[in-house]
């Protein structure tokens, strides 16, 4: 019976890191299809995988994300986190004061209250990740947080790409959208994959650059919310994820080495389409994770604060894309 779940897992993983490469119409469903696919397996037969795909995801996702990089003007690209930095600030400073806020009248425990608002307001896993050290965490709040923002990145990414379209909005527009309002990395990606090369180009670009305020947040949870450890000094301990620079690295390489090497072009056009199909199948391991145990973890209160930040933040998001108060430019 094992053997049969290991090779079904591998078959279905093949398909979703193949089909797309030779079929556009699996190309334009199969993120959403990965994530709900990878949910299906877990809770019914169970991840047969589950220790590998808990250790690489985060790797697997992190490459995809260079490999993106390595088809994209680099000029662009600073332009477009230069266009959203305000915005990003605008966010996650109102994130984090909707999250506190309510988590206070929810009554709920201290650190998941922080730690969703984080991951809610900057960039989901990584944030709580890097949260957690300067507020003392525990596993069990991490694990609450962690699942918490999974949960409603999975939905993001299914129902964002639908609501999207029927507002009419243009590809630039979606990719801001999504960038300011996903939490998670790979459900921006994973959404604007759905939408076109356009509005993954600029949701991947913006949500990076909103993942760079990781730092100075963490360094604010740790001067003045953090408790202190036993020697009665707080740490700080920054985690910036390193496809950050690895993504910047891959496209300053294709924006000015084409130049003096123009084989460097074909090479990284080639790297970036062999990406959307890795990223389709780390999106299938991501559903894969959500196992049952991990639903019994989230509780009501949690689940409650995380759909209600979620919920506010990207609804104002929404319209003020829509109505062109948040101008959209690549």
């Amino acid at each position: 019976m094992k053997m049969i779940k290991k090779t079904a897992f591998i078959l279905v993983g093949a398909a979703f890191f193949l089909l797309p490469a030779f079929c556009k119409a699996a190309a334009d469903y199969a993120p959403g299809a990965a994530v709900i696919t990878g949910i299906i397996f877990a809770v019914t037969i169970g991840n047969p995988f589950e220790k590998l795909t808990g250790k690489y995801t985060s790797f697997l996702l992190g490459a995809a994300i260079v490999g993106m990089g390595c088809a994209m003007d680099l000029i662009a690209v600073l332009k477009a986190g230069a266009n959203g930095f305000i915005y990003t600030f605008i966010g996650i400073a109102a994130g984090l004061w909707l999250g506190v806020f309510f988590g206070k009248k929810l009554k709920l425990e201290r650190n998941v209250m922080y730690l969703i608002s984080v991951g809610t307001s900057i960039c989901g896993g990584s944030a709580i990740a890097s949260a957690a050290p300067a507020l003392k965490a525990k596993a069990h709040d991490i694990a609450i947080a962690g699942a918490t923002v999974f949960t409603l990145n999975a939905v993001a990414l299914l129902i964002f790409p639908v609501i999207g379209r029927a507002l009419n909005m243009d590809e630039i527009q979606f990719g801001y959208w999504a960038a300011l309002a996903i939490h998670d990395t790979s459900s921006v990606v994973g959404a604007t994959l759905q939408y076109g090369s356009t509005a993954l180009e600029v949701g991947t670009t913006v949500k990076l650059a909103r993942a760079l305020w990781i730092v100075p947040v963490t360094l604010f949870l740790s001067c003045f919310v953090g408790a202190a450890g036993e020697d009665e000094k707080k740490s700080i301990k920054l985690k910036v994820s390193w496809f950050i620079p690895g993504f910047i690295i891959a496209a300053a390489i294709y924006t000015f080495l084409p130049e003096h090497l123009p084989f460097v072009a074909d090479v990284g056009k080639f790297l970036k389409s062999v990406s959307k199909n890795l990223m389709v199948l780390t999106l299938f391991f991501i559903g894969a994770n959500l196992s049952k145990d991990k639903l019994r973890e989230l509780g009501f209160k949690p689940v409650i604060h995380g759909i209600i930040l979620w919920l506010i933040l990207s609804s104002v998001w929404c319209a003020a894309i829509v109505t062109g108060v948040v101008k959209c430019a690549k």
